[in-house]
């Protein structure tokens, strides 16, 4: 029986790396996973002056115990590991973003000594200058002088002016079936599906710059995706045999225990009505932000039995792992957790935004993708930050994008350009930044698209006028004389005159 010594913070954890159950060759143990909600266990108040009780290092389950800290608990973490940080700013913030936090990214991925300005510290708390200067003195005023509801409706006004569905999610890639919208459910690729299980919609610690940050402020109302209409899922798959793959996405899926997990999946595996399926995807970014998932969680084997059962099944599984930053592939755990994943014939494939003060280095993107592919994962994308929440805050201009993309290309190996970008997903679809050139005396940006709304889009290259200002779709112009870009006329009259999702309606028109 081998023991491993993995170091957690300061403190030194003992577990068993293969602790074999009969008839598997998953490690079993961890904690009571959070469709239970025994699952948050967060911690009371302290009083600045008093130390953080300490958790035990290991349940007698073995597991590893999970804590989460939200915004009510700044005061306390910041009195803890940055006493030199005034609170209220911080606080103010989360007041409009959402917070979530968990023991494993305050004690292992972030370097306290350099906060502020730890990347990771920035990922996982709000940030006072994501909100206008105007809006934070507003919030910061409201704590003291107005009610909790009042302080709601503040929020809920700013939350308001920041996009909050982009790319016409609402509108444009909801599907309908027999007359009625399909909840929980994306369809605007033809062959691909987001799905977004009920159990699924909160994530073990929140992103600051997350495009879906909306599932999280307006829980419970029409603002979130969210279904356990698992029998609407598999009715919809079978009625549509042209899709693919399907994508679990949230929140993130992996906060679901394994046997939730399951009642989604097992109805799809080998079964002839949902055959023409060929991949299913999960996207989350439990790897980066709660490892033990699926190394110490007690529901830890299950869950990679499961992985393998949808790979004996003949469908391709694919883990869309988020990663923002080397550190978050640097821990021993979440390495261990890698290795496991893949031991079930399961793909991790890599992505990310590229995120001012986070990422925006061409240095930081090589050595992420580099130790991805030394990981055994497969870069996959380099997103832009979307045009929503602190977007003014993350962004970074496509021009600096492209150089940034480029100069860790460059770095890499032939094993590791699989990576694609820097990709908007705007809303006629992903398109790509594929080129800076000079043109017949102009200088343009070279676009082409990764994936369109209408397929016949794709490999299409277009040309826009170079700004070195502009961050988003939107902001670009039409280069050489054009009024629109080619798809607008058609993007532009589909979205307003015909209901549905544009997977839908690609398949009907093709």
């Amino acid at each position: 029986m081998a023991f491993r010594m993995i170091s957690v913070g300061q403190k030194v954890v003992k577990f068993n790396r293969y602790r074999h159950q009969q008839g598997s060759r998953f490690p079993g143990a961890a904690f009571t996973h959070p469709s239970s909600r025994s699952y948050y266990h967060s911690n009371e108040a302290l009083k600045p002056s008093e130390p953080e009780p300490e958790p035990e290092l290991i349940n007698a389950d073995g597991s590893y115990p999970f804590h989460l800290y939200s915004k009510s608990q700044i005061v306390n973490i910041f009195s803890r590991y940055a006493p030199q940080l005034d609170h209220r700013p911080f606080v103010a913030a989360a007041e409009v973003f959402p917070m979530r936090v968990n023991n494993y990214v305050v004690e292992n991925l972030i370097d306290w000594s350099n906060v502020p300005h730890d990347p990771i510290f920035k990922l996982v708390f709000p940030q006072p200058e994501m909100l206008l200067p105007e809006q934070l003195d507003r919030v910061r005023s409201s704590r003291t002088r107005l009610s909790p509801p009042q302080r709601q409706k503040l929020a809920e006004e700013i939350r308001a002016t920041l996009n909050p569905h982009p790319a016409g999610q609402k509108e444009e890639n909801v599907p309908m079936l027999d007359g009625i919208s399909v909840e929980g459910m994306q369809h605007k690729y033809r062959e691909t599906v987001l799905f977004f299980p009920m159990e699924g919609q909160f994530c073990h610690s929140f992103c600051t710059y997350c495009f879906r940050w909306a599932q999280f402020t307006s829980v419970g109302s029409d603002q979130q995706f969210k279904s356990k209409d698992q029998e609407a899922l598999k009715h919809y798959l079978a009625s549509h045999p042209f899709v693919k793959d399907l994508l679990f996405t949230g929140g993130d899926p992996m906060v679901m225990n394994s046997r939730t997990f399951a009642r989604y999946v097992t109805p799809l595996l080998n079964n002839p009505e949902t055959q023409h399926l060929q991949t299913i995807r999960i996207g989350t970014k439990s790897l980066a932000y709660w490892p033990y998932r699926y190394t110490h969680d007690s529901d830890a084997k299950a869950l990679l039995n499961m992985f393998e059962r949808i790979v004996n099944s003949g469908k391709h599984l694919s883990i869309q792992a988020h990663f923002s930053h080397p550190k978050e592939l640097q821990t021993p755990q979440v390495q261990e957790a890698m290795k496991l994943i893949q031991m079930t014939g399961a793909v991790i494939r890599c992505q990310s935004p590229l995120i001012r003060h986070v990422n925006d280095s061409a240095e930081t993107w090589s050595t992420m993708w580099n130790l991805q592919t030394r990981l055994g994962a497969i870069p996959y994308y380099m997103f832009v930050e979307r045009d929503t929440g602190a977007r003014d805050y993350f962004s970074v201009p496509l021009a600096k994008a492209y150089e940034i993309f480029n100069g860790a290309y460059a770095k890499l190996a032939g094993t590791a350009r699989t990576v694609r970008g820097p990709s908007m997903s705007a809303g006629p679809g992903k398109i790509g930044l594929v080129g800076i050139s000079t043109i017949h005396g102009e200088k343009v940006f070279v676009l082409k698209f990764l994936q369109a709304r209408n397929p016949k889009w794709l490999g299409e290259t277009f040309f826009a006028k170079f700004d070195p200002q502009a961050n988003w779709l939107n902001d670009l112009k039409p280069a050489f004389g054009e009024k629109e870009f080619f798809f607008e006329p058609e993007y532009n009259d589909t979205s307003k005159n015909y209901p549905g999702s544009s997977g839908q309606r690609t398949y009907q028109c093709s």
